[in-house]
């Protein structure tokens, strides 16, 4: 399983948001600034941030975006679901009847197995959880910067 550009970023925007005031929205002109990522590209994946209700905007002047759940109420799991959708190691593990084999693949349940365990541990893994590790590593280090 490899996560795409889309995943990633959308754990980022995640991060970005969290780590600013929550009080204040975030116009996605910021966002894009903070990640280095082309805000055209980031005004797609927050369409689908929003619908999931990860985030929630606000219109005008003094609009823009909010995480709009607690860090710790948002899993890993949740995150690259929305941006990713389901998660499958390969089709076999959560659609058996894509698989083209007459006979019982001695390696579905391998499967099924670790895609079962990456769910596990990404849905126990929080938002709350990455900017804990994160503040950890920066104060360590002596910087607040990250990269996924």
């Amino acid at each position: 399983m490899k996560i795409s550009t889309k995943g990633r970023y959308g754990l980022r925007i995640l991060i970005d948001l969290a780590t600013h005031d929550p009080e204040k929205p975030r116009l996605l002109k910021d966002i894009a600034q903070s990640q280095l990522v082309s805000e055209k590209y980031l005004s797609r994946l927050v369409l689908d941030l929003r619908r999931a209700k990860l985030i929630r905007s606000v219109r005008g002047s003094k609009g823009g975006f909010y995480l709009a759940r607690s860090p710790e109420t948002i899993t890993l799991l949740e995150i690259l679901e929305t941006m990713e959708g389901p998660i499958s190691v390969v089709g076999c593990a959560t659609s058996p009847g894509k698989c083209n084999r007459r006979t019982p693949c001695p390696m579905r349940n391998v499967w099924q197995r670790l895609n079962d365990d990456i769910r596990e541990v990404t849905g126990k893994i929080t938002l709350e959880d990455i900017l804990d590790s994160y503040r950890t590593q920066s104060a360590e280090e002596g910087f607040w910067d990250y990269c996924i």
